[in-house]
This record gives C-alpha cells, sequence and structure tokens, in this order.
C-alpha cells in the first residue's frame, strides 16, 4: 500500500488540473497562434508560467486504483500488476485466467 499522503497529493493535483484545463489550453493555444502580435503571445506565455504547476497534466501520476503503487500501472484496468494478479487468482477480474502449470 502505497502512502495515504502521496494518494492524497496526487488527487489534489488532478482535481487542479480539471479546474485550470480550460484556462491553460486557451493560454496555450493563444501562445502558439502566428497570427496574434509578438506581444500578445508574450503575454500568453506569462500568464501560461503564473498557473500553478500542479495544475499541468503530466504532473499527476498514474496510481493503482486499488493500493495506490506508482508503478507497473495497467491503463486500461487502472490498477498495478500486484493488485491484478491478486483479484484474478481470486476470481475477481472477469475474463481474466491466471495460468498455472
Amino acid at each position: 500500500m502505497a502512502k495515504k499522503s502521496a494518494i492524497e497529493n496526487n488527487k489534489r493535483k488532478a482535481k487542479l488540473v480539471k479546474a485550470l484545463a480550460g484556462r491553460r489550453a486557451r493560454l496555450k493555444e493563444a501562445a502558439a497562434d502566428q497570427s496574434l502580435s509578438a506581444e500578445e503571445r508574450f503575454e500568453a506565455r506569462l500568464k501560461l508560467a503564473e498557473l500553478p504547476r500542479n495544475s499541468a497534466p503530466n504532473r499527476v501520476r498514474n496510481r493503482c486504483e486499488v493500493s495506490g503503487r506508482p508503478r507497473a500501472f495497467y491503463r486500461k484496468l487502472k490498477m498495478s500488476r500486484i493488485a491484478l494478479r491478486e483479484l484474478g487468482s481470486r476470481g475477481l477480474v472477469p475474463g481474466l485466467v491466471k495460468s498455472s502449470w
């Protein structure tokens, strides 16, 4: 099990990303728009830099829904390999059959 503080910190980042996604997208679009003047694009970049760093989507870490583990994460199932194996062994994942020989 991962530290509760790390899990909560990641949830806080995800919430901030969702809240500021629209503003961040508009500013990035304005900063890249060649039809605007250089001053307007520079102003958009300054405003983008003023946003919290944790509002960037790449700051959010994929974590297992079951254990909170940050590594060996399967996106399709939203869980780590360890949690997947454990639940698969118990027969709780539909369609998953653990091989044994």
